[in-house]
């Protein structure tokens, strides 16, 4: 299981495919909180589960697939 304090903010967000899913705005709780200004993300805010983290290195690493991921992912308001 991923401990959410080694995920940071910036950090680029990619699906299990290698695909650009957004950009880490920050992490609350057991929720990722996607860049809004980042072009992958629709220009708005996106969570996903820290539990679809896979791996962390440079990159925040998914387990699912980048559509996969957009289709699931929840729009803040």
């Amino acid at each position: 299981m991923i401990n959410a304090s080694m995920i940071k903010e910036h950090q680029e967000v990619v699906g299990s495919d290698g695909a650009h899913v957004g950009r880490v705005d920050h992490v609350m709780g057991d929720q990722i909180e996607l860049a809004k200004l980042d072009l992958g993300s629709g220009l708005k805010h996106h969570m996903i589960p820290v539990s679809w983290v896979s791996r962390v290195d440079e990159h925040v690493h998914l387990s699912l697939s980048k559509d996969e991921a957009k289709a699931r992912w929840t729009e803040k308001h």
